[in-house]
């Protein structure tokens, strides 16, 4: 399992704001990756929380880069979307994009990203990784943990302008 060697975070996020921004593909999914972020942020004492909802994940950088660069950036961003291997090359397009383009909003904006992209070969898999009941991993959760607990940590650091 891809979760094996994952480190308990257990983050005090009070007083952060954070944006989530999530697909719509794929309800089921998406509902369970929704709300392991919320539980995770609400574990982690934010509540300051904006959700935003894109079409798909190729929409997601966009979206994200518009929230980071906007004069009410938030201390934290959590990407959520799902993409199931098809026949056709269209899955590692929209994959790489997807990857490429938050990484850089993360790096240009120096506003953590929590990647919460399930990139699956089939919906069993997405469903294992949902935080559904029954579902062997949380990635909604592992998400919003990690960008909290990253915002957290770089909270010392002069971001630059």
């Amino acid at each position: 399992m891809s979760g094996e060697g994952a480190p308990t975070l257990q983050v005090d996020g009070s007083g952060l704001r954070v944006v989530v921004v999530a697909s719509q593909w794929h309800d089921t999914v998406m509902n369970g990756l929704l709300d392991g972020a919320r539980r995770a942020l609400a574990q982690a004492g934010v509540d300051d929380i904006t959700e935003v909802r894109v079409p798909g994940v190729f929409e997601l950088p966009v979206a994200v880069a518009r929230v980071a660069s906007g004069a009410a950036a938030p201390d934290a961003l959590v990407a959520l979307g799902v993409v199931i291997r098809g026949g056709t090359p269209h899955f590692e397009y929209v994959c790489d994009a997807a990857t490429s383009g938050l990484t850089q909003v993360a790096v240009h904006t120096t506003i953590p990203v929590g990647f919460g992209v399930l990139t699956c070969d089939d919906e069993q898999q997405a469903l294992d990784r949902a935080g559904l009941d029954g579902s062997t991993e949380d990635k909604g959760h592992e998400a919003a943990t990690a960008a909290v607990a990253t915002a957290v940590t770089l909270s010392g650091w002069s971001r630059p302008r």
